[in-house]
């Protein structure tokens, strides 16, 4: 049997499947496409049965394989909440600037990324939308994430004040048009003036609706959802704290389950007690890990700038120059999938649903991404026993072709 020119077998590695761990597991990849992934086959059991059923019915025979033991092999990470990286900003910087930044994500293994800009001005933003919308065509991105400016003044964060403005339906749809099909999310305060009027367009667009930098209250949350909000951009940042009287948008958002949580799991903007309350009770198939990254990510201290708003990054911590308030974060996604494992205990099965498969679902590509399975696009990552990056491939090419010495 023949051996096409682009397979490439992965083997050995503990191999996360939607059904679980599969211990010395293989992956095979034909072009940008895995065509199998399971348990090795033995001489008792048939290639083709299974968990590790390939797609068309192709062997592995007489291909190369790729010992990846001692390794885990997790599907490519899912980025749905993204400013930059690399010193690129999403917002303002050139498109080629943008496709540095999208590269420096990739390089940590998120092989599916959303852009998002931060509030600015209407015209500017709906300039940027058309922009960011080639990009989206061309594959490099899955879309486009406004958050701002339809945004509470009271929880503002790094956020222009000046340029915050109402939800206005029209206004939204302003940004959705200018997008062209490509805008993915828009984060509202849901209690400002036609915040819920906006939420019901966004659903009526297929636009996800998310609630952040809010000051509403519980039952002002409930009605957001209820009207179509099913993301939680952030979770704890940039709203009201949790209290036993007032118990604020947090409780709403974390017990309905229409909602899926954004976490930034940096160590800066989450104590590892309240990862752990998200967890326990939204469960693993409500959180979705994100970086909030802004142009500092694998970049390094300085100064920038986050929209208007001039930010100094130490230590690896953004903070707004004037004030002090958190400016996005530093974070790639590598990082925070190896703090949920080794800081945090989580379950490796878990932490693939929170960084892969849960955002894939969000933004209807799950078809597509999200986990190892026949069919689907080769984006895949390499960690060694440590939860350390190894190796990145996307769309069946390896972007950091592992090195295992």
């Amino acid at each position: 049997m023949a051996v096409h020119a682009d397979r490439k077998v992965l083997a050995g590695a503990r191999v996360v499947l939607p059904s679980g761990v599969v211990e010395g597991g293989r992956v095979i990849v034909e072009g940008r496409t895995i065509t199998e992934a399971g348990p090795e086959p033995t001489a008792a059991a048939p290639r083709h049965s299974g968990a590790a059923a390939t797609a068309g019915g192709t062997a592995a025979a007489g291909a190369p394989a790729l010992d990846l033991s001692g390794h885990w092999l997790v599907p490519g990470f899912v980025d749905i909440h993204n400013h930059g990286g690399g010193g690129a900003s999403f917002t303002s910087g050139t498109l080629e600037k943008v496709l540095q930044g999208i590269r420096t994500h990739r390089l940590h293994g998120t092989t599916t990324l959303v852009a998002s800009t931060v509030t600015g001005d209407m015209d500017f933003l709906a300039h940027r939308a058309g922009e960011l919308a080639e990009l989206a065509e061309q594959g490099d991105i899955a879309g486009i994430h406004f958050e701002g400016p339809f945004i509470s003044p009271c929880r503002k964060g790094a956020h222009s004040e000046a340029l915050l403005r109402d939800p206005d339906p029209a206004e939204v749809r302003k940004l959705i048009d200018a997008g062209r099909g490509r805008a993915r999310m828009v984060t509202l305060a849901t209690e400002l003036p036609g915040g819920i009027d906006s939420v019901r367009l966004l659903a009526e667009y297929g636009v996800i609706a998310a609630v952040g930098h809010t000051d509403a209250t519980y039952e002002q949350t409930v009605e957001a959802i209820d009207a179509g909000a099913t993301v939680a951009t952030h979770l704890y940042n940039a709203m009201p704290p949790l209290g036993h009287r007032s118990p604020g948008p947090i409780a709403a958002l974390l017990e309905d389950e229409r909602v899926t949580v954004e976490l930034i799991n940096d160590g800066t903007h989450l104590h590892p007690a309240a990862l752990e309350l998200a967890f326990h009770h939204a469960g693993p198939g409500r959180v979705a890990f994100i970086t909030d990254a802004m142009d500092a990510a694998g970049f390094g201290d300085g100064v920038y700038h986050l929209g208007p708003l001039e930010v100094e990054v130490k230590d690896g911590v953004a903070r707004l120059v004037e004030g002090g308030s958190i400016a996005g974060s530093t974070l790639t996604l590598d990082t925070a999938f190896k703090r949920a494992a080794t800081v945090d205990g989580l379950p490796v099965e878990a932490i693939v649903q929170a960084i892969s498969a849960n955002p894939a679902k969000l933004l209807g590509l799950y078809d597509r991404i999200g986990s190892l399975e026949p069919g689907k696009d080769a984006d895949l990552v390499v960690l060694d026993a440590e939860f350390t990056l190894k190796g990145v491939m996307r769309g069946g090419e390896w972007v950091v072709e592992p090195q295992l010495g």
